[in-house]
């Protein structure tokens, strides 16, 4: 997903902050994985805390 950044020229500061924090988001809280028992990393971490 990184590779968004290169290939998307942002026109503001403020916009690539933004699209950085959505993919902070989806990347914690939406990211589903196999290897975690379909859950995402947050949901995984909630459970074994």
């Amino acid at each position: 997903m990184e590779r968004k950044y290169y290939l998307h020229k942002y026109q503001t500061f403020e916009a690539l902050q933004q699209a950085i924090e959505d993919y902070i988001q989806f990347y914690n809280n939406d990211r589903y994985q196999e290897r975690l028992n379909g859950l995402s990393p947050l949901e995984y971490w909630a459970k074994a805390a």
